[in-house]
């Protein structure tokens, strides 16, 4: 099954395109955001499509409390249009940290600032859907 990992941020989405059989995930090249959340969904229901995408993993970013903010309801209302635009399953998951990870991840690398800056979103939804495979990992179930 080929899942879609999409990182929502108000200028760009990070978007990392991952495999459940072999576990191999990689970050794809970003979108700019900021069109609309219609625009956005049909950014990314085309990339989806363009890689045969069975289901989709959004990002949902939860204050450290759990509590859910403004971002939070914005990542549920552009799942909720993905998953009207693309038929297919659209999956939630916390993404508290990632980008903190993807910032780590980045620093072992000799890029510049720009550079980083420009990866860390796709890296983010890597690490995004890297979390989301190995949480269902060894599981005959469909995730929640």
């Amino acid at each position: 099954m080929r899942y879609l990992g999409i990182d929502l941020g108000t200028r760009r989405i990070g978007l990392a395109v991952g495999d459940a059989g072999t576990r191999v995930v990689s970050p794809l090249p970003l979108l700019m955001a900021g069109g609309s959340p219609e625009a956005d969904a049909q950014a990314v229901a085309a990339i989806a499509d363009e890689y045969a995408i069975d289901a989709l993993v959004m990002g949902l970013p939860l204050n450290m409390d759990g509590s859910e903010g403004p971002q939070a309801k914005l990542s549920r209302s552009l799942a909720s249009i993905l998953q009207r635009k693309t038929g297919l399953p659209v999956y939630l998951h916390d993404e508290r940290l990632t980008s903190n990870a993807a910032d780590h991840r980045l620093l072992t690398r000799e890029l510049t600032r720009r550079q980083k800056k420009v990866r860390q979103d796709g890296v983010a939804a890597q690490i995004l859907l890297e979390s989301f495979l190995a949480s269902h990992s060894g599981s005959d179930e469909t995730p929640p």
